[in-house]
C-alpha cells in the first residue's frame, strides 16, 4: 500500500492532461485558424528542439542507431503505430487517433517521464512529474484545438506507463545511471523529434513503431559493457 501513494503524481499528470485537453476542445471554435496554426507550429518547433536538446547528450550514437534499428524493425514487425491507433479507431475515426497516438507519445517519450517516475517511486518526490505535468497541461490544450478529444484518452497512457514505472522503480534505478539513461534519453529525442515532425505535418515517421527501441537501448548499453 505505500507505493500506491506514491502514484500520486502520475494522477496529476493524467488529470492535467484531462483539463487541458478539455479545455482546447472546448474553445477550439474561438480559436481562428490562423492563431490555431501559429500555436501549433510553435508545439511542433518546441518539440522539434526538445528532441535536438536530448539527442545531443548520447554517450553513444552507434547504440542510438542500433536501438532504433531494432526497435523499428521489431514495432514494424507487429504494427505497434497500427495498433496505438486502433485504440482510437474503435472510438472514433481520423484526427482521434492521431491524436491520442502523437499525444501519447509526447507526453511519455522523454527523461522527464522515467527519471520523474523513478524518484516518485523511491522516495515520494514528484517534483518532477508536477513540472512535467504543467508542460502537458499546456500542450494538451494546443493539441485538442486541432485533434480534438484524443487527446485525453493520452491521460490514460500517461497513467498506466507512469504509474507502471513508479510502482516498480525499485527495480528499475540502473536507468538513472548516465551510462544507461543519456542513449535512452537520445532514442526518446529521435521519437520526440519525428513527433515534431508530425505535428509541422511536415512527415509522418510513425514513430509508435520505434517505441521497442527504448527496451533494446539499455541492453545493448548493458552487452556493450563487457567489451570495456
Amino acid at each position: 500500500m505505500r507505493n500506491l501513494s506514491y502514484l500520486l503524481p502520475a494522477i496529476v499528470n493524467s488529470v492535467a492532461v484531462v483539463f487541458g485537453s478539455s479545455i482546447g476542445f472546448l474553445f477550439r471554435k474561438g480559436i481562428s485558424e490562423r492563431f490555431r496554426r501559429v500555436l501549433f507550429a510553435a508545439v511542433g518547433l518546441s518539440t522539434i528542439g526538445i528532441g535536438l536538446k536530448m539527442i545531443l547528450g548520447a554517450n553513444n550514437f552507434l547504440i542510438v542507431l542500433f536501438s532504433m534499428v531494432v526497435g523499428g524493425v521489431i514495432g514494424e514487425f507487429f504494427d505497434l503505430e497500427g495498433k496505438l491507433k486502433a485504440i482510437g479507431d474503435n472510438i472514433k475515426e481520423g484526427d482521434f487517433s492521431t491524436g491520442f497516438v502523437t499525444s501519447s507519445l509526447l507526453f511519455l517519450v522523454g527523461p522527464m517521464t522515467i527519471v520523474g517516475s523513478i524518484t516518485a517511486g523511491l522516495n515520494g518526490d514528484g517534483n518532477i512529474i508536477y513540472t512535467k505535468s504543467l508542460l502537458d497541461f499546456i500542450s494538451s490544450i494546443v493539441l485538442s484545438s486541432t485533434y480534438g478529444l484524443g487527446v485525453m484518452l493520452s491521460a490514460l497512457s500517461v497513467l498506466v506507463i507512469q504509474g507502471g514505472i513508479t510502482l516498480f522503480a525499485s527495480l528499475l534505478t540502473f536507468l538513472t545511471s548516465p551510462v544507461y539513461l543519456n542513449d535512452l534519453v537520445a532514442v526518446g529525442g529521435l521519437m520526440v523529434f519525428g513527433i515534431g515532425l508530425r505535428i509541422l505535418e511536415i512527415k509522418d515517421p510513425k514513430v509508435g513503431n520505434y517505441l521497442p527501441a527504448l527496451l533494446v537501448s539499455p541492453v545493448l548499453t548493458f552487452l556493450t559493457s563487457f567489451l570495456k
